[in-house]
């Protein structure tokens, strides 16, 4: 318990200072559990408001029970709920069939772009950690972009002793990760202690598997598992030896790498 008050003071220590430094700020929201952590840790951070836009990226293919908790959710926590789409390329007929790298690039980078210029955010707030994918561990909690949202793992400013780079060049795109140091097994943990409710699509619905990683339709698989419960899925965590995101197709080869050089959450 202890440990899971340490990574929320922290994270609502980088969420109170996103806030402050950067005028122009939103938070990117997928309904899953990290994200679903995040929004409530915001909350937290800002007395039970939160005082910057959701932004949910509808690739067209999303899970129809996690669309459905959105719009439950943002009405009765009154949320200030933004859904971006490339209504373009959806209507020139883009899906997986085409690449997963050319479907996400398409659908979930370029829609990611164009609702950033949009708005003009020059900061976004993600729920991404180190441990659930390689290149993810090579990120900064204040994160530098180009103008085109591009990433260069190699030139990362260092971040030690809670010191943090929070002033950026004019013009500069910056990325927010307040969850980059939690790991799969304190999400579980803070969901337990919270008691926050999650989609059912964590949990066996009675046919003895369940998602671990929720993404859109056609790229996302389950895994085998009977755990109905959060506690159960934290004993299952403690001795699997499958992936994080062995049920997210995009992950094959180095499609994620290439994903997030682009510009990917």
């Amino acid at each position: 318990m202890n440990h899971s008050r340490q990574l929320e003071d922290q994270s609502v220590y980088i969420l109170r200072e996103a806030y402050k430094h950067f005028d122009h700020l939103a938070m990117l929201w997928s309904m899953g559990k990290d994200s679903t952590v995040l929004l409530w840790l915001a909350c937290k951070a800002f007395l039970g408001h939160v005082p910057f836009p959701l932004v949910h990226i509808d690739t067209g293919y999303e899970m129809p029970e996690l669309t459905d908790d959105r719009d439950r959710l943002y009405r009765e926590w009154r949320l200030n709920l933004i859904v971006g789409q490339n209504k373009e390329a959806l209507a020139e007929g883009m899906n997986h069939t085409v690449g997963r790298v050319t479907c996400c690039s398409a659908l979930k980078i370029e829609a990611l772009k164009q609702t950033i210029a949009k708005h003009g955010w020059t900061a976004v707030i993600l729920g991404i950690r180190a441990d659930e994918e390689g290149t993810r561990a090579k990120e900064r909690y204040f994160s530098l972009r180009d103008k085109h949202g591009e990433w260069d793992f190699r030139d990362q400013p260092p971040e030690l002793w809670d010191q943090y780079k929070t002033a950026f060049p004019t013009g500069s795109h910056v990325r927010v990760h307040p969850l980059l140091d939690w790991t799969e097994l304190n999400i579980w943990k803070h969901l337990e202690l919270e008691r926050i409710l999650l989609p059912n699509l964590y949990f066996d619905r009675g046919n003895g598997t369940r998602y671990r990683s929720l993404g859109c339709v056609p790229c996302t698989g389950t895994v085998p598992s009977c755990a109905t419960t959060i506690p159960q899925i934290i004993m299952e965590l403690r001795t699997t030896t499958v992936a994080e995101r062995a049920g997210r197709a995009q992950d094959e080869g180095r499609g994620m790498e290439t994903l997030r050089k682009l510009g990917h959450m």
